[in-house]
């Protein structure tokens, strides 16, 4: 699966919740999208369900496939358990850390800051979205896109202190990775647990 662009209120009805955004459009319709979307739901299987968790997972993330299977594996040689070690991981990357730390509106926002060099880990700038962030690592904005419009508005709207494994100087715009996060001080509405049994079949 490439990553996706396409309209985010089909992938909130598919999910039954706004994964993208779009949340106004997830309830609109009771039926599911696409040509075969009214028609008689059939039982999902087990290996439905599982491939569902995998992919949502990837939706949220913004991971494609060879990504999320090499992040997988990851998880899977730390010691612990794994389906929460595949979230820590994901939690851990760049992109989504810039996300969490209100930088960027979206994680998609996010990774485009990154890639455009607008972003910096430790000093140095880093243009890799997937980028695994460490804790005590510190994530800043370059001085010279503390002023960009879509960073300022976002930092204006968002509430960094829920997430408790970072911490923000809103004065000087750097970030904190403090620690790895527990499962479940993670928001997101996952079941990492079918996605270790789709893997381990």
């Amino acid at each position: 699966m490439a990553r996706y662009t396409g309209p985010k209120a089909k992938i909130g009805r598919r999910f039954g919740e706004a994964i993208l955004g779009g949340a106004k459009y997830v309830q609109k319709k009771s039926y599911k999208p696409g040509m075969h979307g009214r028609g008689k739901r059939r039982k999902q299987s087990e290996y439905a369900i599982q491939l569902g968790a995998k992919q949502k997972v990837k939706y949220i993330y913004g991971v494609l496939e060879r990504q999320f299977a090499k992040t997988f594996d990851k998880a899977a040689r730390m010691s612990g358990i794994t389906g929460d070690n595949l979230l820590k991981l994901l939690e851990s990357r760049l992109d989504n850390v810039v996300y969490r730390l209100g930088i960027a509106p979206s994680r998609r926002a996010a990774r485009q800051l990154v890639s455009h060099k607008h972003i910096i880990v430790n000093g140095e700038i880093v243009n890799i979205p997937s980028f695994s962030v460490k804790p005590g690592d510190l994530i800043s904005v370059r001085e010279k896109s503390k002023s960009l419009e879509v960073i300022t508005d976002s930092l204006a709207s968002r509430n960094v202190s829920k997430f408790n494994w970072l911490e923000w100087d809103k004065d000087t715009m750097t970030g904190k990775y403090v620690s790895l996060p527990d499962r479940e001080q993670i928001p997101e509405n996952v079941q990492e647990q079918l996605i270790v049994e789709l893997y381990s079949k």
